[in-house]
């Protein structure tokens, strides 16, 4: 299926690693000219090695997210480089295990500032170009923002707070044919869940505990898997789809999990 993505430019935040990896590539092999942001450059560096090494391009911004100021410069330097912007990918978080009791409010305002704020940045300076482009958001959330999980309100506060943003600016942009929709994961092997599993004395044996939870096949979704919806809802193939919450997560949110 063509997705008529040739040339488009795709901003990912977080698209360096895990899912936004995932989003990067995938957008690159549709022909898409995809941007990634992300902080770490050595991450930065490597992906795009190994994406030259395949036939692919990307281009990359290192930057840390959490100054709107920053955001701003992201999107003036994607647009003095490429001229447009025709979708945006919020991507970029972390599951910081900012509690109730065990947290603080000042952690958990820092936790909001590294998994919300951006989202609203990025998305606020890219309007203007978007409009022009007619283009779309996918903003990812998390299946935490519905099932919770215990011990990290400051994550789980900015996933609901994004299903939310998703559905009002879905509304706003109405008048911009600008297309709004979120997608959630539930259990995605990325390098960071796999760092999450090393905590535990044996780590095998929670993998196992999980996956046995996950009623389609007991398996993890994989990065590409996520990749592939984000990909289809940037694309014209969607081009009647906003205001959604899409979720990939094998049945986990949705089906009873003591099915056999």
């Amino acid at each position: 299926m063509d997705l008529q993505l040739k040339n488009k430019v795709v901003l990912v935040t977080g698209g360096a690693k895990g899912i936004g990896a995932a989003i990067t590539r995938m957008s690159a092999e549709e022909g898409a000219i995809a941007v990634a942001v992300d902080r770490d450059a050595s991450a930065c560096q490597q992906f795009h090695d190994d994406l030259r090494s395949q036939g692919l391009e990307a281009s990359f911004i290192t930057m840390d997210l959490a100054s709107a100021d920053n955001c701003n410069v992201i999107v003036e330097q994607t647009l003095a480089s490429f001229g447009h912007i025709d979708a945006l990918v919020n991507n970029a978080g972390i599951n910081d295990k900012v509690g109730l009791e065990h947290g603080n409010p000042k952690e958990f305002v820092h936790s909001l500032e590294r998994n919300l704020l951006h989202y609203y940045n990025m998305a606020h300076y890219c309007v203007p170009h978007l409009k022009r482009s007619r283009g779309s958001i996918v903003n990812i959330s998390s299946k935490t923002a519905l099932t919770g999980q215990g011990g990290t309100s400051g994550y789980v506060a900015s996933k609901g707070a994004i299903l939310g943003m998703t559905r009002e600016w879905a509304a706003e942009l109405l008048p911009y044919s600008i297309r709004v929709n979120a997608v959630i994961p539930a259990e995605v092997m990325t390098p960071l869940y796999q760092q999450w599993l090393e905590t535990f004395p044996a780590p095998q044996e929670k993998l196992n505990s999980v996956v046995a939870k996950i009623p389609f096949e007991k398996r993890m979704t994989t990065p590409d898997e996520i990749a592939a919806m984000v990909v289809f809802l940037i694309s014209l193939k969607a081009s009647h789809i906003t205001g959604q919450h899409l979720f990939v997560d094998g049945g986990y949110v949705h089906l009873d999990r003591a099915l056999t």
